[in-house]
């Protein structure tokens, strides 16, 4: 298996919200191609009831086992990005846990119970990034369909060797 891995930064959206539970909401805005020179959780912008942050440096990984994966998410004409970030210890602060290109993972993510979770659009370069790494490792898999080859199995559903049905009366 080869894996290859890139470091990008990642920017978030903190909004203030009308919500008797929470009064605000975390979302990704973007995922810059390189990583600034910046302190993470530096504040990008300030408006009245939104502030965007640069949230720090996180790397994308490549395997060349999931190269299905990125093509697929290649096709799609709109490729995305998953980022997935957790609260530490319960409160107000993140942590980055994850990014990434495979919508496989991605999906999974958001059944993982992660506190924030969302999708950002793949940026050009990430995604020529990406293709280059397909184009290099993918190898189309054959599905090849298993034929029955009258072994004990077959016998004790009642079946015979040639898949009909045995009348045992």
């Amino acid at each position: 298996m080869t894996e290859i891995s890139r470091e990008v930064g990642v920017v978030l959206r903190r909004r203030v919200i009308d919500n008797p539970w929470i009064d605000h909401m975390w979302s990704p805005v973007t995922v810059l191609d390189d990583v600034p020179a910046t302190a993470p959780w530096t504040v990008l912008s300030q408006e009245a009831d939104a502030t965007l942050y640069y949230a720090g440096p996180a790397t994308i990984d490549l395997f060349s086992t999931d190269t299905a994966n990125y093509r697929d998410n290649l096709a799609d004409g709109a490729p995305r990005i998953w980022i997935a970030l957790r609260r530490q210890d319960g409160g107000a602060e993140l942590e980055l846990t994850k990014v990434t290109a495979d919508p496989t993972e991605g999906e999974a993510l958001f059944e993982s119970g992660t506190d924030v979770i969302g999708t950002v659009p793949m940026s050009p370069d990430i995604a020529s990034w990406v293709a280059a790494f397909v184009d290099e490792f993918h190898v189309e898999h054959v599905f090849h369909k298993r034929k029955r080859d009258g072994t004990s199995d077959d016998r004790r559903r009642g079946e015979d060797p040639s898949g009909r049905r045995r009348d045992d009366a």
